[in-house]
């Protein structure tokens, strides 16, 4: 016969429940008043100003000069104490305000039971009983001084712990000497509640302008990275078109060279054709690349990629948008790489753009130049009109991303980028790409073997999209 099973505990009263809530509250507390919730740093302590890292200085020796003195004789004349009592009281009750920049809540612990000494020993002479009571009137000053300094620098719950226990002494002292004629423990109560208040705002405020700023700072630094990658994925996708090309040049030649050469050995034949299957597994993996870079729902461009033969067309598109703007460029600037020609039209395209943003009608000039070893891309604008007119900016095909995306394909071909602000208040743009050292044009290559007609050489790989 199975034994029974022992009873359940019963649940505990409710009033279980509060007190554990309420030692967990007051254990909270004691740890708030206990501990400082911030380093021993003055406030402003990160100013750069000198003179801003000195005011917190300055308010607390002006403070205790001004009340030191006039807590002594108040003490002395209104509650006739000797004079040792006066220099300790004076002392503890007017001394810490000098801690009042480093360590507030450790000046608290000094004030507070040096108040409460000072009421009592007043208590049961006769020569203080027409004065304020428990709290002198320089004691009330000092203290509110000592409570603002910790509604500026502790947390909500030492500020709690610190408004509670000004309460208790208070009640603590009323029952003590009920028939007092001039108490100001209320007054002293309701005073320190809204100076504690009004420094938790203040306090608070601050902190939430500074978590701001920092969010601000570092979406900023977000915007900026994304900007970034934007823009270095753009000009991987544009260098894509350019680099396919020239892998599907070198399948071409590859698979086309044991027609177009004679006496070609079987060994070069398959040099040749390993060759060939490398650059289509290259244009492969190319085309899987162009995959990852591409922006989910956009289609890749299928007009060619522009260079320095556009410059004429960009231009007249941008004068006729209200823009004056002069191009200089001359004839004869030889073989410009694909990558140099690309770069340095995308400069000007984001130069005018930059213009037409930030200075429109203003006077524009575009010159490129070649000393044979470098590329001089200058885009030079002058301020923006003051005519009065009301002409609205036009919305250029720039990239959006300005002098970043400059940078980034200066960057690519190793070349230099400088840009600042004249001092008419133009604009200067001038980018310096390199060129490869010339080289000789490459011999003709010969006629194929008069055999019998070759077979048809491969089409060319077909380009991605």
């Amino acid at each position: 016969m199975p034994t029974p099973s022992a009873p359940p505990p019963p649940p505990h009263p409710p009033a279980d429940g509060l007190f554990s809530a309420a030692r967990r509250n007051l254990t909270a507390l004691g740890r708030a008043l206990a501990r400082p919730s911030h380093p021993p740093t003055p406030p402003l302590a990160g100013a750069r100003q000198r003179w801003k890292r000195a005011v917190p200085y300055v308010v607390v020796v002006a403070l205790g000069a001004v009340l030191i003195p006039i807590t002594s004789v108040d003490l002395a004349n209104q509650y006739a104490l000797n004079g040792g009592l006066v220099a300790l009281l004076t002392l503890a009750q007017a001394g810490p305000l000098l801690m009042l920049a480093h360590r507030p809540l450790q000046a608290w612990w000094i004030v507070f039971p040096a108040q409460i000494v000072g009421a009592l020993l007043v208590l049961g002479r006769e020569e203080g009983q027409g004065a304020a009571w428990p709290w002198t009137p320089p004691g009330v000053i000092t203290y509110l001084f000592v409570l603002l300094a910790l509604g500026l620098r502790e947390q909500r719950r030492a500020l709690i712990a610190v408004w509670l226990a000004t309460a208790a002494a208070g009640f603590g002292l009323y029952l003590t000497a009920s028939t007092h004629g001039s108490d100001n423990s209320i007054l002293v109560l309701v005073l320190s509640a809204i100076v504690l208040v009004i420094g938790a705002a203040i306090r608070e405020r601050g902190d939430a302008q500074r978590l701001l700023a920092e969010q601000e700072t570092i979406s900023e630094g977000e915007r900026a990275r994304r900007t970034l990658l934007e823009e270095r994925t753009r000009i991987a996708r544009e260098l894509h078109d350019v680099v396919a090309h020239h892998m599907s040049v070198i399948t071409v030649q590859a698979d086309s060279a044991p027609y177009r050469l004679s006496g070609v050995g079987d060994e070069v034949r398959e040099e040749f054709a390993s060759i060939a299957a490398s650059a289509r597994e290259s244009l492969a993996e190319m085309r899987r690349l162009l995959v990852v870079l591409r922006s989910d729902g956009t289609e890749g461009e299928r007009a060619p990629q522009p260079g320095l033969d556009r410059l004429q067309q960009l231009v007249e598109a941008t004068v006729r948008s209200g823009l004056p703007v002069e191009l200089s460029l001359p004839a004869g600037l030889g073989n410009v790489p694909q990558t140099v020609d690309l770069s340095a039209y995308r400069i000007v395209q984001e130069g005018l753009a930059n213009v037409v943003r930030h200075a429109p009608g203003a006077r524009t000039r575009v010159a490129v130049s070649s000393d044979g070893a470098h590329l001089t891309v200058l885009v030079v604008n002058g301020p923006p009109e003051r005519t009065g007119s009301t002409r609205a900016p036009v919305e250029t095909s720039g990239t959006g991303h300005g002098l970043v995306g400059m940078r980034e394909r200066v960057r690519l071909t190793g070349g230099t980028l400088d840009t600042g602000p004249l001092p008419d208040g133009g604009f200067r743009v001038a980018a310096r790409l390199p060129l490869p050292p010339a080289t000789a044009p490459a011999s003709a290559p010969s006629a194929p073997p008069a055999s019998p007609a070759p077979p048809v050489p491969p089409a060319l790989p077909e380009d991605p999209p």
